[in-house]
């Protein structure tokens, strides 16, 4: 198990610290020395390299971080966000460095034109950094193609029970594992979603089965069942999330997981699918909107409208949209279409945004969005 550190408990706006701290090194004495994160994490890994240097454990941890290869104009640029890199974390040396969010094929060759594959040669014969992979969002053909076009040393994809066959799939994961290709698996529980919006009869499916773990503990076996994968990230924001997390790790094994119990799976993702609107993880890719409005909280909402009800989602809705100091409602899209190019999910974000704006800000919403705005101008 390693750590997935993009999403960090916020307090005002800002990680929280102390408690993130306090987080980590559970996790790190509970033998966990895998930290994933990424430049364009808000705070992610100025925040865990100060959290390694202040307990003295930078150098018994692996650090994983990622490149923005979609900000990258020149070979200059490579060097200058990789030395910002070693800045934040304190240090001289990366082990796992990954091009973020690699999608296709021509992207690497876009790449190539900037002198990418002599820059990681250098890096690696210098120390500066262990092993290079990518990260993929994608479908499984393209990954593929990504696998045979470099000689990696690992990769990372999001896979879930939910994603078997979308995204690298299975079929992605089998073969890199043919190819000897190490696999980090992202998103093993969709942003929390398999965990914390699981609709009733998916709940149901799970409780009534012979054998009881919680959603969590399903989720994380049913990828640890497969020999293929190498390391399954876990975004914890919580101490007994880690306790628990580590537990489940520490018990589980390849091919523990019976048909019955994979039947059992397929049955609470049709379940899960006959409920939900829109595929958004919450990975915040999309954002920032130039326009202000808060996409993986719409979707949230627009989902949970579907999965518990009318009450649930326009709540959530509003304190997610209207209360904020500027509101950040689906309504104020601009139909500019930037979100859409940055979706791993490749989901038609204005489309959907109309959609959950039909559905969540109906009169109710609007009068209680007036009265904020009442309320903020006295």
């Amino acid at each position: 198990m390693g750590y997935g550190c993009m999403r960090f408990s916020q307090n005002g706006g800002r990680i929280d610290m102390a408690k993130a701290e306090e987080e980590i090194l559970t996790a790190f004495h509970a033998g966990v020395n895998y930290y994933d994160t990424a430049y364009v994490y808000p705070g992610s890994e100025a925040a865990l390299g100060e959290i390694l240097q202040k307990n003295g454990i930078r150098e018994q941890v692996k650090i994983a971080t990622k490149l923005p290869h979609y900000l990258i104009k020149t070979a200059d640029s490579i060097e200058r966000y990789f030395s910002e890199q070693l800045k934040r974390f304190v240090s001289f040396h990366i082990v796992f460095y990954l091009i973020h969010m690699v999608k296709f094929v021509t992207t690497f060759d876009i790449l190539k034109h900037v002198l990418i594959l002599e820059w990681i040669d250098e890096k690696k014969r210098s120390g500066a950094v262990g092993q290079v992979g990518f990260s993929y969002h994608g479908n499984s053909e393209m990954f593929c193609r990504l696998v045979d076009a470099y000689d990696w040393d690992f990769c990372q994809i999001q896979y879930n029970y939910m994603d078997e066959h979308s995204q690298a799939g299975r079929r992605g994961l089998q073969y890199a594992n043919k190819k000897e290709l190490p696999v980090i698996i992202m998103e093993p529980l969709r942003g929390g979603k398999l965990v914390n919006r699981l609709p009733e009869a998916a709940k149901k499916i799970m409780d009534e089965y012979r054998i009881h773990y919680t959603p969590a503990q399903w989720a994380f076996r049913w990828l640890w069942n497969q020999p293929e994968v190498t390391c399954v990230l876990s975004g914890m924001n919580s101490v007994p999330m880690v306790e628990e997390n580590v537990k489940t790790a520490s018990s589980v094994s390849a091919g523990e997981l019976g048909p019955g119990e994979e039947e059992m799976l397929k049955k609470v993702a049709e379940a899960i699918n006959a409920k939900m609107k829109v595929g958004c993880t919450g990975c915040g890719y999309c954002m920032p909107c130039p326009a202000g409005v808060d996409i993986p909280g719409t979707f949230a909402a627009y989902n949970r409208r579907y999965s518990e009800g009318k009450r649930a989602a326009l709540i959530e809705y509003f304190m997610c949209t209207a209360m904020r100091k500027k509101s950040s409602a689906a309504s104020h899209c601009v139909d500019c279409a930037r979100c859409e190019k940055h979706c791993p999910q490749h989901i038609e974000i204005r489309k959907e945004l109309k959609n959950a704006r039909k559905q969540l800000e109906g009169p109710l919403y609007k009068i209680g969005r007036q009265i904020v705005k009442w309320f903020k101008a006295y």
